[in-house]
């Protein structure tokens, strides 16, 4: 299955959200879900309910959440996290669909991946 994703709020650029749907990648935002200034670990659980890859420029936070759910051993549906302000837009967007095209959706569950990697 392929990934769709769910932006948080420090991750969801009107410009790369459109550019993703533009290129029929399946986005749900924070906004859209109604999930704005809640808890990380609730748009985590949020995205991992509805099967979707949460895209974050939080790092650290999600990374500890990730930490804490393995410790746990609970689940989530993945991770991408990216430095805020490190690429444009569409450096952004060619990462995420290099990704999206690489790893299925089953195979990002509980992983963690960086944009830079991709």
């Amino acid at each position: 299955m392929r990934i769709r994703l769910y932006l948080d709020e420090d991750s969801m650029d009107r410009g790369l959200v459109r550019a993703l749907r533009a290129r029929e990648v399946d986005v749900l935002t924070a906004v859209e879900a109604g999930l704005i200034a809640t808890p990380d670990s609730q748009h985590l659980s949020y995205a991992s309910d509805k099967e979707r890859v949460l895209f974050t420029y939080n790092v650290g936070d999600f990374c500890s959440l990730h930490d804490l759910l393995v410790r746990e051993g609970r689940q989530h549906a993945g991770i991408v996290c990216a430095q805020q302000q490190s690429y444009t837009i569409g450096e952004t967007l060619r990462r995420l669909l290099h990704l999206i095209g690489t790893v299925s959706a089953d195979e990002m569950r509980n992983r963690v991946e960086f944009l830079s990697g991709w």
